[in-house]
């Protein structure tokens, strides 16, 4: 398919994008920003797009995934302000002793739980506990994805079964 025809057939289907960005971002201006971004990388990708196909979810699953990513990108990198200024926290005198007993005892009782799950889920566990995500555990293991997901779902049920609040 040549650019034109391709470019043609953006220009004829991105009006249905404006709803869609709309009630996902609830705020014009941020679909407006989505809209924008989906079309560049359909423009982009232009390749990729199968000649035949329904071009209208071909562009709704770009912008659906944009939206994704950047929802997880903003939740991961979310800051937390606040109109106080610096200075009051600083130099506020009125502290407050804290009793670190209890959360100690509940960690070392969860520690311990981890501690006795079988080695098969443990470790898969503890990596995805670590911060890995399930693909790394799987390379690392040379195991299946499957199996690693399941095995740090079964961990996670034994140890709540195992646990309590």
């Amino acid at each position: 398919m040549t650019e034109p025809i391709f470019n043609q057939m953006l220009v004829e289907n991105s009006d249905f994008l404006q709803p869609v960005a709309v009630s996902l971002t609830h705020d014009t201006e941020e679909a407006k920003d989505l809209i924008q971004e989906t079309l560049y990388r359909a423009m982009a990708n232009r390749e990729k797009y199968q000649e035949g196909t329904n071009i209208k979810a071909w562009l709704y699953t770009i912008m659906r995934n944009i939206f994704i990513n950047n929802y997880r990108r903003r939740k991961k990198f979310s800051k937390v302000t606040s109109d106080a200024p610096q200075d009051y926290f600083m130099y506020q005198t009125d502290k407050v002793a804290q009793n670190d007993g209890v959360m100690n005892a509940g960690l070392r009782e969860i520690k311990g739980a981890i501690n006795r799950l079988p080695d098969i889920f443990r470790l898969s566990f503890e990596l995805h506990y670590l911060g890995y995500k399930y693909q790394e555990i799987a390379d690392t293991l040379k195991e299946p994805l499957g199996t690693i997901k399941s095995r740090i779902h079964f961990a996670r049920k034994m140890l709540s079964s195992k646990l309590t609040r």
